[in-house]
């Protein structure tokens, strides 16, 4: 049996599956909060709960919006801010009486996708958390390529590439820098820019519906949206060259995604192609069953 956790900002997911790949158990708790040890038992009494319900010992996986760092252990940036700067892996392991696997939440997807989702059968997948933030992984034949820092697939606090005067400088990110393509094409970055030009506050989801029922404004806020965000992924062709790129989180409900990006990627990419831009298979269940990959069956 293998338990994923999918440990957000304001919920943490669980979820087992047999040597099958079949889901034998699903939960969903507020993310555990205040002070870290009270916060570390919480997610392992999460664990050791659902385990005394299956009636087995489980590997455990986790994804989380975050680094640890390979050096030291220690947890950043993720949304789940009780346990930043903290041994978090080693602690929640010593509570277990286990090694537990941790994974951003972005690879977590896209290891998910390229073994029996959307990107199955592809060598190179490229996957996209477009929420709250901007997330991306990379896995290649089925491994999470993961880099030096832990930082591969990193994208969202790269820079929105090819800005435009009006883009210029951008906004300040969460991560203290300027211009992060975060800002631009996450859910709340489509919200402020589509606020700032009409002074309407609407989701994305509301903006999609406005403008497929002919509203004009809304209608130009998914323009600026989808070019940006084929300019972003461009520059992702330009550096990994991905076989597949996957779309994950809240934005990835927009239907005219999938076919407006691609000729944006085409036209900025340096050899002027696009791969295929799918939709993950998995929906939000992709994150949780990644972390429960990150054990082999």
């Amino acid at each position: 049996m293998r338990i994923g956790i999918d440990l957000g900002g304001t919920k943490a997911e669980i979820a087992a599956f047999d040597a099958q790949g079949r889901e034998r158990l699903r939960r969903r708790i507020p993310s555990p909060s205040g002070a870290y040890e009270g916060a570390l038992a919480a997610l392992a009494a999460l664990v050791t709960d659902a385990e005394r319900d299956l009636g087995v010992t489980a590997t455990v996986g986790v994804g989380h919006p975050g680094v640890v760092d390979p050096a030291t252990g220690i947890l950043r940036n993720a949304f789940a801010t009780a346990f930043n700067d903290r041994p978090f892996k080693a602690d929640l392991s010593r509570l277990l009486g286990r090694e537990v696997r941790f994974e951003n939440d972005a690879n977590c997807l896209a290891l998910s996708e390229a073994i029996d989702g959307a990107a199955a059968g592809f060598g190179v997948v490229f996957g996209v958390i477009l929420g709250t933030g901007a997330g991306g992984g990379i896995v290649v034949d089925g491994k999470v390529l993961r880099g030096r820092h832990g930082l591969a697939g990193e994208w969202g606090h790269n820079p929105l590439p090819w800005m435009t005067a009006e883009e210029f400088p951008g906004l300040r990110c969460n991560c203290g820098r300027v211009g992060c393509l975060e800002r631009f094409v996450s859910g709340p970055g489509m919200a402020d820019d589509h606020e700032r030009v009409t002074g309407s506050r609407k989701s994305p989801a509301e903006i999609a519906a406005a403008a497929a029922a002919g509203d004009a404004a809304c209608a130009a806020t998914l323009e600026r949206h989808q070019s940006r965000l084929g300019r972003a992924l461009a520059h992702v062709v330009n550096l990994v060259d991905p076989d597949v790129i996957v779309l994950g989180g809240g934005v990835s409900q927009l239907a005219h995604l999938y076919r407006a990006v691609p000729p944006v990627i085409a036209a900025h990419a340096y050899a002027g192609g696009s791969p295929p831009v799918v939709q993950a298979l998995h929906g939000d269940s992709s994150g949780v069953r990644g972390a429960a990959m990150l054990w082999p069956a």
